[in-house]
């Protein structure tokens, strides 16, 4: 019991410094793993050398990987790619069903971009299409809030989902995660989307708009900052390249061989590595900067790229020391044998990631953290198949979106960009997000009777 104890006291810790005291998560998560090792009881010889040998690891396993994914997607959002994809599939869907065209906008869009900044860049479209269509900016607002959040936790290239996946220990298999996660993360945008309807023609009162601008004329602005946007096809291959790669290296790996045993084989599964999968999305997304400077560009665009990867690799790799710390302590078999006998399964991650998330506000922290305590514990609760890495890394991913509140700084994009009043927001965005966690959970929860 005393095990248990002190992680509940070292978790609720975590929430404090990083929600309340504004302490930074890698320095929270590095001093968790030094309080854990002390509270456990570990060799005082070993607890250094296991910090700094898992936080090395795992940053060079993931790191780049991160990185590149990063580049992949400032370079998507500067070019004006992501307004050409979202443009296509206005065109495509019409004007007719606007929140399913802002839902499935965003659901593509945050394959690559965070969120936040998929909100933002995104926005000026969806207030075009609310005024062009009569709905309300709520169902817009909603709509494109859970479009993007469904993919930014559940699918990799995503930081988040391909922190969660190293720390579990499926990062060398994100094919099959992938196969799995979009299927999930369409659920969950459907069920966002559903609840987002209900407020089609609401009558509740908006934020005034933002210095009396004109909506239509903001939409138009924006595209004509771009100058001349990107080709349909050419702003979806950089998405698409690295996805179609990876499902075909996973494919490759068979043991039944589909594509053979020779060179070929060996090719595909290279190819689809990760790291030169995404490398061949960010070389095909720099052939959509125009103009002239373009290695300037380039340059720039790295710059913040690194500025926005280098926090979350170190705090990917904090969460990795940490979960080390408890791997080797004695709370791993408190915990297996009690989880064992309470046969929680993958109710638990969810459940972890769902309290850490709700507490401090950043699904990122709450991706990282669950599937660093989760690891160690896998065998013990049958999940430490493939398909059981899988499923415990969409649980956790389903789990960080519940809830988005306050504390949330996509809760406040949202919700400002919207025009949504806070007591509204909490009405509608909150509970759009714990719908559509829920959703997301209750499929791979039916996924893991079928498959596990």
């Amino acid at each position: 019991m005393y095990e248990l104890i002190v992680l509940i006291v070292i978790v609720i810790g975590i929430v404090v410094v990083t929600a309340k005291w504004k302490v930074s998560p890698l320095l929270a998560l590095l001093g968790a793993a030094f309080v854990a090792a002390f509270a456990y009881s570990i060799p005082m010889g070993e607890v250094v050398t296991t910090i700094t040998d898992s936080f090395g690891r795992t940053i060079g396993n993931i790191g780049l990987v991160i990185l590149v994914g990063t580049m992949l997607g400032t370079i998507l959002e500067r070019s004006g790619a992501a307004i050409s994809m979202a443009d296509f599939l206005v065109r495509i869907l019409g004007p007719r069903f606007p929140n399913l065209t802002m839902s499935l906008v965003g659901y593509i869009v945050s394959i690559p971009v965070f969120c936040d900044s998929g909100f933002i860049i995104l926005n000026s479209l969806r207030k075009a299409i609310t005024v062009k269509t009569g709905v309300s900016h709520i169902a817009t607002g909603v709509a494109l809030m859970t479009g993007l959040y469904a993919t930014h936790t559940l699918v990799p290239p995503t930081p988040g989902p391909l922190a969660a996946a190293e720390n579990i220990g499926i990062s060398h298999n994100l094919g099959f995660l992938l196969m799995v996660g979009l299927p999930v993360a369409l659920v969950a945008a459907m069920a966002g989307l559903f609840y987002a309807s209900r407020f089609s023609h609401s009558d509740l009162p908006l934020l005034p708009p933002q210095n009396g601008s004109d909506d239509d004329k903001a939409y138009e602005e924006l595209r004509a900052s771009y100058g001349k946007l990107p080709g349909t096809l050419a702003s979806f291959l950089p998405i698409l390249i690295p996805l179609i790669l990876i499902m075909l290296s996973s494919i490759a790996k068979l043991p039944s061989q589909p594509f053979g045993g020779g060179f070929v084989t060996t090719l595909i599964i290279f190819l689809g590595t990760p790291l030169i999968a995404l490398l061949l999305g960010t070389g095909a997304a720099v052939t959509l900067l125009r103009g002239n400077g373009k290695l300037e560009q380039f340059n720039k665009q790295i710059a913040t790229a690194i500025n926005v990867s280098g926090p979350i690799i170190f705090i990917t790799g904090a969460g990795a020391a940490f979960g080390s710390i408890l791997g080797g302590s004695k709370l791993t078999d408190f915990l297996a044998e009690g989880l064992s006998s309470l046969g929680l399964g993958l109710v638990a991650p969810f459940l972890i990631a769902a309290a850490l998330k709700t507490a401090q506000g950043s699904s990122t922290v709450s991706l990282v953290t669950t599937s660093a305590m989760m690891q160690p514990l896998l065998p013990s609760m049958g999940l430490d198949s493939e398909i059981g890495m899988v499923l415990t890394v969409l649980a956790i991913g389903a789990g960080s979106m519940v809830v988005s509140h306050a504390n949330d700084s996509y809760f406040w994009v949202c919700s400002q960009l919207s025009r949504i009043p806070v007591a509204t927001a909490y009405k509608t965005l909150t509970v759009a997000s714990g719908i559509e966690g829920i959703a997301a959970f209750a499929t791979v929860w039916v996924l893991g009777l079928i498959l596990l």
